[in-house]
């Protein structure tokens, strides 16, 4: 199967955002893509939580899925968006991700499950619950040959979900980001790497990169990896593009069969904290 990984500069537009991305989905569509993987944040990525507010549509009914799921039907491709945000009643949203199987039906949706809360000296503490809800579940969805497991971003940093969802059937992860240039630079490969490899699994990256209207610089580059740890693609820049790699299930079947870590894992008794 043919798949295809989206990196895009998201900005302050939705309207915008999807005209940008309108003509990335048919280019991999005229490549032959099956499964086309768009960044975290791909409709907007806001300044703040009250930018945000102004601008973020009711998930029932929402404008720019709408016209995703006519293009999924109409280039007959599963299209995957990386992350939107999604009012909640409590006043929160939801990152949510939402794949559009190839008639244009919504298939799955997953929220992100785990928020960045990190107070760093010198640094104001930043709160990813304060804006965002994390969700509860772990989300795998048929595809062919292919059951794709779905994540967002930060989670890639909690190796249980991945290990669930390819006890869970999953083959093939996506990981959409809006990572920073920092964190990009020290943990972006390695990290994904190690999911693919721990699983036995195919990672497709999708992210954010470049200098964004909120004032944030993202990373870029894209990955596609293989079961064995293998970076098969990349865009090795922060611009707007497209990768492709094909993928083979019995590349999976092989690196499971070599190292099978997951047949392999035991139940343990973890010790509690120390004592003072």
């Amino acid at each position: 199967m043919k798949i295809a990984a989206i990196q895009m500069r998201s900005g302050l537009d939705p309207d915008a955002n999807l005209a940008a991305l309108e003509p990335m989905l048919a280019e991999a569509a005229a490549a032959g893509a099956h499964y086309v993987l768009t960044p975290e944040v791909t409709m907007i990525f806001p300044e703040n939580r009250e930018q945000l507010k102004s601008v973020a549509s009711p998930f029932e009914g929402h404008p720019q899925l709408r016209r995703v799921g006519e293009l999924a039907g109409q280039h007959g491709m599963h299209i995957h968006i990386g992350s939107l945000a999604v009012p909640l009643a409590d006043g929160r949203f939801a990152n949510r991700s939402v794949l559009f199987a190839p008639d244009g039906a919504m298939l799955a949706t997953y929220d992100k499950i785990h928020l960045f809360d990190a107070t760093i000296a010198g640094l104001n503490a930043y709160r990813e619950s304060a804006t965002y809800a994390g969700g509860e579940e772990a989300v795998t969805a048929p595809m062919g040959e292919f059951t794709l497991g779905m994540s967002i971003c930060y989670d890639m940093r909690f190796p249980r979900l991945y290990n669930s969802l390819a006890n869970a059937g999953a083959n093939l992860i996506a990981v959409p980001a809006a990572f920073t240039v920092p964190t990009g630079q020290a943990h972006w490969h390695v990290l994904l790497r190690a999911r693919a490899i721990e699983t036995g699994s195919y990672v497709i990256a999708a992210a954010q990169g470049g200098q964004h209207a909120n004032g944030r610089a993202t990373y870029g580059h894209s990955l596609i990896i293989d079961p064995w740890g293998r970076i098969v693609a990349e865009l090795e820049h922060d611009e707007p593009g497209i990768l492709l790699a094909d993928i083979d299930p019995d590349l999976v079947a092989d690196a499971r069969e070599r190292i099978p870590a997951l047949a392999n894992a035991r139940n343990f008794a973890a010790p509690g904290p120390l004592q003072a």
